[in-house]
This record gives structure tokens, C-alpha cells and sequence, in this order.
């Protein structure tokens, strides 16, 4: 039986930046498998690697190494034009900052009916298209307002309808909720889900933003450049959670600090070899 590929694949992504003789790896083998139809949030510190993936998948950089897949697109082999139509066509953006979304002297409708239209959207269409992603973000409403003219909420929503505008696969979310209230966070996280529930696009939020786990089906932490925490909620088992730690090439195991400290580890760890796994315990003068 043929495996459906996933909507989102990452196999041992690296990106290196290098400048002024310093070299930073920013992400150090990352591994991440989203499937089509999901709501999966990528939670990390700063400096954990996350904004650097998200500008990968969207196609705004290019990793050093590895492997990375968009919706059938390999986005390492893609040209520059290439990469300029996937992001016209197959994934679609928030972002934080106002500035990055919207045209602020122009009216939420008259964002949405130029976006259309670089999305080569014909004009006797853009009128309906624009009214039905409004509608269905709730902020129909307030389509005739220009962007500083609306709540925060309002406006990340007619965000996302931006961002859905175009019949987007995968929309990609960055920090959605950083200059919100916790009020307002909620209704946008939970227009995301409604969006993903409805319309079957993938959702992928990238947020340091812990509680965004109460609206997503599934959290995938990031440290130091690499997967190290997946927890999926709900459904029939609970919330489960699988964590990982961090191996690099040399052999060396970096555990997460709460695992070390409540056991604590200090100097020396005990391994032991077992059929199918490694045991990492405390060494026995540390019991």
C-alpha cells in the first residue's frame, strides 16, 4: 500500500549562515513531517532555530543542507522564479508585524483585491473571492477600513484572509498572536482552526508562545536548531508526548536541562546498551 506523502517534510535540514569570519548554524538537522490537513504549531525560544525554518518553508531562504518539501515542491532545487510562484500560489503568510501584511493606506477590501490580482485572479471574480474569505474570518465587516482602523484581532484575522486569498495548500503563521492580548490571541487562534477545519488548508504556526497548544492538534518543540518535543492533544488517548534529544555528529547527547536536574546528573551518566535502545541513567556514585 502506497504512503500518501506529507503535506510539509523536512530530513535532516541545516542552514549555516557565515559573515565577518563567524559562522552560526542556525538549524542542525531539523526533522519535521507535517500531513496534508493538519493544525501544527512549531514552538521554540528565540534562538531555537524556528523563524529560520519558517523563512525555508516559505521559500524566503534557502537551507544549506538537507531535504525540504512543500505541497510536492522540493524547495532547495527551486529557482528564483520558482520560488516567486510557489509563494504566489501554494502557500500563503501572516505575519506579525502589520507592515508585512497589509498596504496601510489602502482599505482591508482594497488589500484583498490587489492580492487577488497578483494572484492573477481575473476581476470579475475578486469582488466574490474577497467576500467569501472576509466571511469566513468573521471580519467581513470591516472590509472598507484601512488596517490602523480595526481591533488587533480584526485585523490578523483579515490577515489570514489575505493569506488564504489565493487558494493557498499551506498557510504558514508567524507569531500570529505577539501583539495581542490574550483575549485577542484566542480569536485568532481559534480563526486559524476554524480555517483549518473548514477549508482543509494545512496550518503551520511558528510562535514562542507555549498556550498556543490549547488550539492546535498537535505542538512540535524546537531547541537548539532541531525537533526535540512533539505533543498531540485530545482524541480518544489524551494527550500524549514523544521527546527527543539532541545527538550531533560526533556522537554527543545533549538532554533536555529538566531531565538532568531532576535526576540529578552531573558529570557522568551510566549507558547501557539494551536490544533495540540506549539507557542514560545517573552514574552509580550520583544515586
Amino acid at each position: 500500500m502506497e504512503l500518501t506523502a506529507p503535506e510539509i517534510e523536512c530530513v535532516d535540514l541545516v542552514r549555516i549562515y557565515r559573515g565577518a569570519g563567524v559562522e552560526v548554524q542556525a538549524l542542525q538537522g531539523l526533522n519535521l513531517r507535517v500531513e496534508r490537513g493538519e493544525l501544527t504549531a512549531i514552538v521554540g525560544a528565540s534562538g531555537s532555530g524556528k523563524s529560520t525554518l519558517l523563512a525555508i518553508l516559505s521559500a524566503l531562504d534557502v537551507a544549506s543542507a538537507g531535504t525540504a518539501r512543500v505541497a510536492g515542491h522540493d524547495l532547495l532545487a527551486m529557482s528564483a522564479r520558482q520560488r516567486a510562484e510557489y509563494r504566489r500560489t501554494t502557500a500563503g503568510f501572516v505575519w506579525q508585524q502589520t507592515g508585512r501584511n497589509f498596504l496601510p493606506h489602502l482599505t482591508i477590501a482594497e488589500n484583498l483585491d490587489l492580492t487577488l490580482s497578483v494572484g492573477r485572479v481575473p476581476r470579475a471574480r475578486r469582488a466574490a473571492r474577497a467576500a467569501e474569505v472576509l466571511d469566513l474570518l468573521g471580519v467581513a465587516a470591516v472590509a472598507d477600513r484601512r488596517p490602523g482602523q480595526v481591533t488587533g484581532s480584526e485585523r490578523q484575522r483579515a490577515a489570514i484572509a489575505l493569506g488564504l486569498a489565493n487558494g493557498c495548500r499551506v498557510l504558514f503563521a508567524d507569531e500570529p498572536t505577539g501583539e495581542l492580548d490574550d483575549a485577542n490571541s484566542a480569536q485568532v487562534l481559534e480563526a486559524l482552526r476554524e480555517v483549518n477545519e473548514q477549508s482543509g488548508v494545512t496550518v503551520l504556526i511558528v510562535t514562542h508562545d507555549a498556550g498556543v497548544a490549547d488550539h492546535v492538534r498537535r505542538t512540535v518543540g524546537i531547541r537548539d536548531g532541531r525537533t526535540a518535543v512533539e505533543v498531540w492533544r485530545g482524541g480518544e488517548v489524551g494527550d500524549h508526548a514523544r521527546e527527543y534529544a539532541v545527538l550531533d555528529r560526533a556522537g554527543r547527547l545533549q538532554l533536555p536541562r529538566e531531565h538532568i536536574d531532576r535526576l540529578g546528573m552531573r558529570e557522568r551518566v551510566r549507558l547501557q546498551l539494551e536490544s533495540d535502545h540506549v539507557r542514560v541513567e545517573p552514574a552509580e556514585e550520583e544515586r
